[in-house]
């Protein structure tokens, strides 16, 4: 059964509400603002039947206080009252009202227009609920593509795709253990299999060279954080966007002295410094064809070593607070 509040200062008006929709409806009342917004908060009604004209607070202010909150604001509210000025009805739209009767009420009439109010907001409802999962089954997809194409990227250089999988997951326990809230660790979780992305544009022989590169071949692997900025383009899209940031600057330096554009401290973005963090450290603990795979902690007590010079020593003790969680990572998606 549907929830009705009525709110009216006037006792003989809610008696007369109550007894038009007792038989449809669980009726709630208020005789006044405050403890019509104290209802509405506590147990959120599906529609709000408001007078205007009360004292202390009118039914404007409790409109503007419900519609400012998140728990209320989609409840439909119509105003009955007596005022029937143009102008009055033009502030109770303004301010998120559905409808507005003027007293002397016509029962059939307002419990006609209470009916439509209520299947309009169930049609709402039902609208809203349809683009949302269209739109997490889009981000799915797009998300499935960029795992896809960060995975393209790191088979021409690892010849694994779990790389980008631990990188990923790292990311996002630095990320909690930063600070940052879950929205932004999603995000970096998300945006982080791109950081290699430009890899493609790398020529074989020098990804996979197992020896030490020369300075010229060098100069080429870096070119692959600017290639990396390029295959993700401009975007308004926040995740693009994001990945974008961590493919040119998860190579910088907290001290100034990495590439491509010698960034220092918090020039950097904390998305790229979390980022930064996890590759290198998957890096150093796995096998690469120029290298064997150094133990955990001797990887964790060089990256400790370059705390506050290759790396943020913030990032680097949020790293150190999940160590826990990184090895449990690393244990369950290992090559």
């Amino acid at each position: 059964m549907y929830s009705i509040l009525v709110v009216d200062d006037t006792i003989e008006n809610l008696d007369i509400l109550s007894i038009l929709f007792k038989d449809d409806y669980d009726v709630k009342v208020a005789t006044n603002g405050h403890l019509a917004i104290k209802i509405a908060k506590s147990s959120p009604p599906d529609i709000i039947l408001l007078d205007i004209m009360m004292p202390e607070m009118d039914g404007y202010e409790v409109c503007l206080n419900l519609k400012s909150d998140p728990l209320t604001k989609k409840i439909p509210i119509i105003f009955i009252t007596a005022k029937d000025q143009d102008i009055d009805e033009v502030n109770g739209f303004a301010l998120g009202a559905v409808d507005y009767i003027t007293k002397p009420i016509s029962p059939l009439v307002t419990k006609a227009r209470v009916r439509t109010h209520l299947a309009l907001n169930n049609q709402k409802k039902e609208l809203e609920k349809s683009v949302k999962e269209k739109t997490k089954e889009l981000y799915e997809t797009r998300l499935e593509i960029i795992r896809k194409l960060s995975m393209a990227a790191e088979f021409k250089d690892y010849a694994t795709g779990k790389h980008i999988e631990r990188v990923s997951r790292y990311s996002y326990i630095i990320g909690k253990m930063y600070g940052l809230d879950e929205e932004q660790c999603e995000l970096l979780m998300c945006a982080a299999p791109m950081h290699d992305i430009g890899k493609i544009g790398i020529p074989d022989y020098i990804l996979k060279k197992p020896a030490k590169l020369t300075p010229e071949e060098f100069d080429v692997i870096k070119t692959h954080t600017e290639l990396g900025g390029k295959l993700i383009g401009n975007s308004d899209d926040n995740l693009l966007k994001t990945a974008k940031i961590i493919a040119l600057q998860h190579h910088e330096q907290w001290n100034g002295n990495g590439y491509p554009k010698g960034l220092k401290g918090e020039e950097i973005s904390i998305y790229a410094r979390i980022t930064a963090i996890a590759d290198v450290f998957d890096a150093l603990t796995n096998i690469r064809p120029y290298k064997d795979a150094w133990i955990n902690e001797k990887s964790i007590n060089w990256i400790k070593k370059n705390a506050n010079v290759h790396f943020d020593g913030k990032v680097v003790d949020a790293f150190l607070e999940g160590l826990p969680q990184i090895l449990e990572i690393q244990d369950k998606y290992r090559d």
